[in-house]
C-alpha cells in the first residue's frame, strides 16, 4: 500500500514538475521570440532604409551618366554637322571651279577650231604658193622636181659618205690600236706556249719490198692476186719500175692504210694467194679500227677533253689518216684545241669548252669522203647526232666564217684554226692551184674602180694594191681595202688569212731646161 502511495506521489510530483517546467519554458520562449521579432523588425527597417538610400544614389548616378552621354552625343553631332558643312562648302567650290574650267575649255575649243580653220586655209594657200614656186623653179632651172631631188640626194649622199668614211677611219684606228695590242699579246703568248711540230707528216703510202722478185708474186698468176687485193681494199696498186717499192693509190686514206698493212703482212708471211689476201685484209681492217680508237683516245688524253661519245673518239682517230694541204688533220685539231684553250684562259672564258670545240672543229673531214656536203656541215650534223652542246656545234659551224660567230668560243676556235693553218710550213699546195689562186687574187683587186695595179706577195698571204691618187683619196682608201677584203672572202678559198694593203702615192714631176 505504501508502495502504491509512493508511486502515486511520485507520478504526481513528476506531473507537477513537468507542468512547472513547461510553464517556465513557455514564458522564456515568449520573451525570446518577442525580442527576436523586435530585432528582426529593426534589421528589416534598417535594410529598407539602406536600400532606399542606395536606390536614390543609383538613380542620381544614372541621371548624371545619361546627361554626360547626352552631352557627348550632342558634341559629336555638332562636330559631324560642322564637318558635313565644310565638305559641302568644298564640293560647292569644286563644282564652281569645274564649271569655270569647263567654260574655259569650251572657249579654248572654239579658239582651236578657229585656228584649225585658219591653218587649213593657210595650208591651202601655202600649197598653191609652193606649187607656183616649184613650177617657177622648174622653169628657171630646167629640171623637174624629181630630177632636182635626185641631184640633191646624190650630193648629200656623197657628203655623208665622205663624212662617214672619216668617222670610220678614226674609230677603226682607235679600235685597232687597242685591239691589235691585246690580240697580238694573246695570240703570241698562245703560240709560244703551244709547242707543236712546224711541219706535219704526210700520208704517202709506199710499201717497201725485200726484192723486185716480190712484185711478180704480188701480181700473181694472170694478175689474180693484185685484182683480189684491189677489189677487197678499193685501192689501186701501182707496180712500176720503182726499185723495191709498190705505190698504193686511193682517195680514201683509211682504205689506203688497210691495203698497206695487209700488203706488209703478206710480204712478211710470204704466202700470197686470194684466200690468204682476204684473211690478211680482214685482219688489217680490225687492226686499223683498233688503231683509230687508240689514236682518238690519245688525242683526247693529250688535250684533256673527256666525256666524248665513243663514235666521236673513233672519228677523231680517222683524222690521223686525213691530210689537208699536206697538214695532218688530227695534229692540226690537237693544235687548235691547245691554242683555243690558251687564248680562252687569257680572256677568262671557258677553257674546257674551247678545247673541246677546237678538237672537234674539223670532225667532218673524217667522213667527207663518204658523205655529201662540206666538212663544216658534216661536222655539225655529226655533233648534233651525238648530243654535243650548242656552243660546240656553233663553233664547228662558224670556224670558216660560213656563219657569223655568236660566242667567244666560236671566235677563239676560228682564230686558232687560222693560226694553226697559217704557220710557216704548216701546209703545202700544188703549184697549179697555188698559181691559180694568186692570179684570181690579183683579178679580184683590179676589178675595183680606182685600182691601177695589184701585186700578190708573201706566197699569196698579202696583196698590195696601187690606186690612182686622183680617184681614191686617203679617206676612202680604208673603205676600198675593206671592200676588197669582203670580195676576197666571198669569192676565194684560201688557207689562213690574206692581208690587203692599199697604197696611194702622189708624184709631182717637172723638168729643168
Amino acid at each position: 500500500m505504501i508502495i502504491v502511495i509512493s508511486v502515486i506521489l511520485l507520478i504526481l510530483g513528476l506531473g507537477i514538475g513537468g507542468l512547472a517546467g513547461w510553464l517556465i519554458r513557455k514564458n522564456i520562449a515568449e520573451k525570446t521570440i518577442g525580442s527576436a521579432e523586435t530585432e528582426a523588425k529593426r534589421i528589416v527597417e534598417n535594410a529598407i532604409a539602406a536600400g532606399e538610400s542606395k536606390k536614390r544614389e543609383a538613380i542620381v548616378a544614372a541621371k548624371e551618366e545619361v546627361m554626360q552621354l547626352r552631352n557627348e552625343q550632342e558634341k559629336e553631332t555638332r562636330e559631324r554637322r560642322s564637318e558635313l558643312q565644310r565638305l559641302e562648302r568644298r564640293l560647292m567650290q569644286k563644282e564652281e571651279t569645274l564649271d569655270r574650267k569647263m567654260e574655259s575649255l569650251e572657249r579654248k575649243e572654239e579658239i582651236m577650231h578657229q585656228k584649225e580653220n585658219e591653218i587649213e586655209h593657210q595650208k591651202e594657200e601655202l600649197s598653191k604658193a609652193l606649187a607656183k614656186e616649184h613650177a617657177e623653179l622648174e622653169r628657171l632651172s630646167g629640171l623637174t622636181s624629181e630630177e632636182a631631188k635626185q641631184l640633191l640626194l646624190s650630193s648629200v649622199e656623197e657628203e655623208v659618205r665622205y663624212e662617214s668614211a672619216i668617222m670610220i677611219k678614226d674609230i677603226e684606228s682607235k679600235a685597232k690600236e687597242e685591239a691589235d695590242k691585246r690580240a697580238k699579246n694573246i695570240i703570241s703568248l698562245a703560240i709560244q706556249r703551244c709547242a707543236a711540230d712546224h711541219v706535219a707528216e704526210t700520208t704517202v703510202s709506199v710499201v717497201a719490198l725485200p726484192s723486185d722478185e716480190m712484185k711478180g708474186r704480188i701480181i700473181g698468176r694472170e694478175g689474180r692476186n693484185i685484182r683480189t687485193l684491189e677489189t677487197l681494199t678499193g685501192i689501186d696498186l701501182i707496180i712500176d719500175d720503182t726499185p723495191e717499192a709498190v705505190i698504193l693509190s686511193g682517195f680514201d686514206p683509211i682504205r689506203r692504210e688497210v691495203a698497206r698493212i695487209a700488203l706488209e703482212k703478206l710480204i712478211v708471211d710470204g704466202r700470197i694467194h686470194p684466200a690468204r689476201i682476204e684473211e690478211m685484209v680482214e685482219k688489217a681492217q680490225k687492226e686499223v679500227e683498233q688503231k683509230l680508237r687508240e689514236e682518238g683516245e690519245q688525242a683526247t688524253f693529250e688535250t684533256g677533253v673527256h666525256g666524248l661519245h665513243p663514235e666521236l673518239v673513233r672519228l677523231l682517230g680517222r683524222l690521223k689518216y686525213r691530210t689537208s694541204y699536206g697538214q695532218n688533220v688530227l695534229k692540226h685539231s690537237i693544235e687548235v684545241s691547245f691554242l683555243a684553250g690558251l687564248m680562252a684562259a687569257e680572256l677568262g672564258a671557258d677553257v674546257q669548252l674551247a678545247k673541246r670545240a677546237g678538237l672537234l672543229h674539223d670532225l667532218g673531214k673524217a667522213v667527207d669522203h663518204d658523205t655529201e656536203g662540206t666538212h663544216v656541215q658534216i661536222g655539225v650534223d655529226v655533233a648534233k647526232k651525238h648530243k654535243e652542246s650548242w656552243d660546240v656545234i656553233h663553233a664547228i659551224e662558224a670556224h670558216h666564217g660560213d656563219t657569223e660567230p655568236k660566242t667567244i668560243v666560236a671566235v677563239l676556235v676560228a682564230a686558232a684554226d687560222a693560226v694553226s693553218a697559217a704557220r710557216p710550213g704548216a701546209r703545202r699546195e700544188t703549184l697549179e692551184s697555188y698559181i691559180k689562186r694568186l692570179q684570181k687574187l690579183e683579178e679580184i683587186a683590179e676589178t675595183f674602180d680606182g685600182v691601177e695595179k695589184s701585186f700578190a706577195i708573201q706566197a699569196g698571204r698579202e696583196i698590195r694594191i696601187m690606186v690612182k691618187p686622183d680617184k681614191v683619196d686617203d679617206v676612202l682608201a680604208p673603205r676600198l681595202a675593206r671592200d676588197i677584203s669582203k670580195r676576197i672572202e666571198d669569192e676565194l678559198e684560201y688557207p689562213g688569212q690574206i692581208k690587203v694593203v692599199v697604197i696611194r702615192e702622189t708624184r709631182a714631176v717637172d723638168y729643168a731646161k
